[in-house]
């Protein structure tokens, strides 16, 4: 057999096995925080506030989403599915092969987790600011004092930092697994990994409904707070 027909038979082999491991909306969000956390950074670096404000406020929204979408979305989005007590995480680190599921790993739920955390805390520090001339103004502004603001701004700044830090372990990682020869970034594209156990069960999926739902209810949040939380 050729080498070009040896790469062809293991990719069918490699389609046959695939199962759905991530659903559109997971994968839209993930790629989406990807390119607005840049954004973000590009606009504070060239004092484009009002599209630092804007890029924020994408991000609310998408994290609100996905925050919802982790108590009713598809199994493997879940956050039941995958965030485990210590137990887990230390049986993982003493033999990771020992893990069968599908979606994140115990140790990955960990990064999951600090992620959307600290972009939450970075997301709420940015609503009260102002730029230095109070002219461009976050949405929750009006609401805290200007010792506040600037107390929220210098942690906002600071803490972007350790936003970085923890970007770049998440990407060491990802290159440590592709490396063990894991791929997780084709997984993230495409939706599905051949890199299970044989019989292995997929995602399971979340009906339309539930989508709509938790699209309304973040575009709902998104707007009551980009508008001031009016009736606060």
């Amino acid at each position: 057999m050729t080498e070009p027909e040896q790469q062809t038979e293991t990719k069918v082999a490699e389609a046959a096995l695939a199962v759905p491991v991530w659903d559109l909306p997971v994968r839209i969000v993930h790629w989406s925080l990807v390119l607005l956390i840049a954004f973000s950074w590009w606009s504070a670096e060239n004092e484009e506030i009002e599209w630092h404000v804007r890029s924020g406020l994408m991000v609310l929204f998408l994290l609100v989403f996905r925050i919802l979408w982790g108590f009713f979305g598809s199994s493997t989005a879940r956050f039941r599915s995958f965030v485990t007590g210590p137990r887990k995480v230390r049986d993982y680190l003493r033999d990771s092969d020992s893990w069968r599921g599908i979606g994140h790993t115990p140790l990955g739920a960990l990064s999951v987790v600090a992620l959307l955390a600290l972009l939450s805390l970075q997301v709420s520090l940015g609503l009260p600011l102002s730029d230095e001339y109070g002219v461009v103004t976050g949405p929750l502004n009006r609401l805290v004092s200007f010792d506040t603001a600037e107390w929220a701004h210098e942690v906002h700044e600071l803490l972007f930092n350790g936003l970085l830090a923890l970007i770049a372990l998440h990407v060491a990682a990802i290159l440590f697994y592709r490396w063990k020869g894991k791929r997780l970034v084709r997984a993230m594209v495409t939706g599905r990994s051949s890199e299970n156990a044989a019989g292995t069960p997929g995602m399971v999926a979340a009906g339309p409904v539930r989508l709509i739902l938790c699209l309304a209810l973040a575009m709902g949040v998104t707007w009551w707070i980009s508008n001031g939380v009016p009736g606060l």
